[in-house]
């Protein structure tokens, strides 16, 4: 279990729209002949920062190590970055850009990548400790060698099952992964795939297994939505599957699917939708798109749930007017349900969850577009909440857990985040439901996709591409 870091390839982020391996650096003999002056390379990389090195790195970092997914020429860069590919999330800029703007950053990718190189993560191992603002820790690789390790839920017995977005599950005993068979089609498509995974809380009576996943449409063309599952593990093979919930409409959209998975003691389970990058899907009762449901354990659905009666409503919507919601978690001390979402270029948000409320995207929101323009001038209305705690600019949190026990001292009762765009945990420190301190622990460590408590009272987090599981361990523990 002592594994330790060696060395941390490029993260990708999940709705790149172009990556390469190598560039024809052919196409620009001179750097230089591409900038007017010094003062244009600097007004055309501060475009590059505002508009692009949220998802693709300040340094360009996140382009490398792949092939150009829809070409690499300067014409074929240029409509990229003018028309967007709305299939994998990524926006256009034309609202917000010109076409001399949106050419000279094409150009300006195309010829500072050949010579940024690739970057290497820090080195870390059990030798280097990490301080905190409370204590020292070191890190334990638990599962390494993975790509996007999506969900994570422990056994009883200690033996941890998790997910892989491709379409894999395991169960990690004795430090070997055993694939668990017996999944239905799963379709990994953009930011979806096979997702969250939970155990049901009399899982040792009742043996049960919830799976988040991708499922397809009827027809190959209308793509997929999330959809949610119970199965029984017997060996390493699901068995007793049942489909308790399936997402509609079906969307080609890869984006937003949500979705993660928690059950609140009182055999609710409560799971996430994204909005499937339509807008509007978050402010409309009469589909399952940008919302908080809850079931009951076997896909029954409460008679006390909010939409219930509600003419043409989802009777599983808890709350809506969610964007891409992927932090679900209950304080066990308190019973309060708290979610995070994806805003769009700023405006992250951590919520309460009550139930009928709306959380307002898109009708509010403190971020604005990917290209600059504004969603709305409108940050609160009338019937709409608003978030406990927002981020500007966006860290596009992922993942998030309640600690509880003596392990950190000074970290009960405080809620642990992912980021994946900026590739750290956040610590948020509670008192009455607000935040009111925040810590960010292990910056570029690499984009951090879920975080769980553990049966043994430590955190475990998963990183994705180059994908591992890791343990944080406080020094006086090893």
């Amino acid at each position: 279990m002592k594994a330790y870091f060696k060395k941390f390839g490029i993260v990708i982020f999940a709705a790149s729209f172009v990556i390469l391996t190598v560039v024809n650096s052919a196409m620009y003999t001179n750097r230089n002949e591409l900038y007017q002056n010094k003062n244009h390379l600097e007004e055309v990389k501060e475009n590059y920062l505002k508009f692009c090195a949220g998802c693709h790195g300040k340094d360009l970092e996140r382009f490398t190590g792949r092939e150009w997914v829809f070409g690499g020429t300067p014409d074929e860069m240029f409509s990229t970055i003018k028309n967007g590919r709305p299939s994998i999330g990524m926006p256009g800029f034309q609202k917000g850009l010109n076409d001399d703007e949106i050419q000279n950053l094409a150009n300006y990718i195309l010829v500072e990548l050949p010579h940024i190189g690739r970057k290497e993560r820090p080195f870390k191992s059990l030798e280097d400790t990490i301080q905190s603002e409370n204590f020292a820790f070191i890190l334990e690789t638990v599962v390494p060698d993975l790509d996007v390790p999506w969900g994570m839920a422990f056994l009883p017995n200690g033996d941890l099952l998790f997910t892989e977005r491709s379409g894999l599950l395991y169960r990690f005993s004795d430090g070997e992964k055993n694939l668990i068979s017996g999944l239905p089609q799963v379709i990994e498509m953009g930011q979806g795939g096979l997702m969250d995974v939970e155990l049901h809380p009399d899982f040792e009576q009742n043996g049960w297994i919830y799976i988040s996943f991708n499922s397809p449409a009827e027809r190959k063309s209308d793509g997929g939505n999330t959809s949610i599952l119970r199965a029984r593990l017997v060996n390493d093979e699901l068995k007793d599957i049942e489909i308790l919930f399936k997402a509609q409409p079906d969307l080609s959209s890869g984006v937003h699917f949500g979705c993660r998975l928690e059950f609140d003691g009182k055999n609710h389970l409560y799971f996430t939708v994204g909005e499937r990058g339509t807008t509007q899907n978050a402010q409309t009762l009469t589909n399952h798109c940008g919302k908080v449901h809850r079931i009951f354990d076997d896909g029954r659905i409460p008679d006390d749930n909010p939409f219930v009666g509600v003419e043409g409503a989802m009777p599983t919507i808890y709350s809506y007017g969610h964007r891409n919601p992927q932090g679900l978690a209950i304080d066990k001390k308190t019973g309060i349900i708290w979610e995070h979402e994806h805003g769009p270029k700023g405006g992250d948000e951590l919520n309460v969850i009550l139930p009928g409320r709306n959380y307002g995207w898109p009708e509010i929101t403190f971020g604005i577009n990917y290209d600059g323009t504004i969603i709305t001038n409108d940050t609160a209305k009338s019937g709409m909440e608003q978030p406990v705690y927002y981020w500007i600019p966006s860290i596009a949190p992922c993942g998030m857990d309640f600690f509880e026990g003596k392990v950190y001292k000074g970290w009960e009762g405080n809620i642990l985040i992912g980021s994946l765009s900026y590739e750290y945990i956040e610590r948020c420190v509670l008192e009455e439901n607000k935040v009111i301190h925040t810590e960010r622990l292990l910056e570029n460590i690499g984009r951090v996709r879920n975080i769980k408590m553990g049966p043994d009272g430590y955190v475990y987090f998963s990183i994705e591409k180059p994908g591992q599981i890791l343990k944080i361990i406080p020094v006086e523990d090893f």
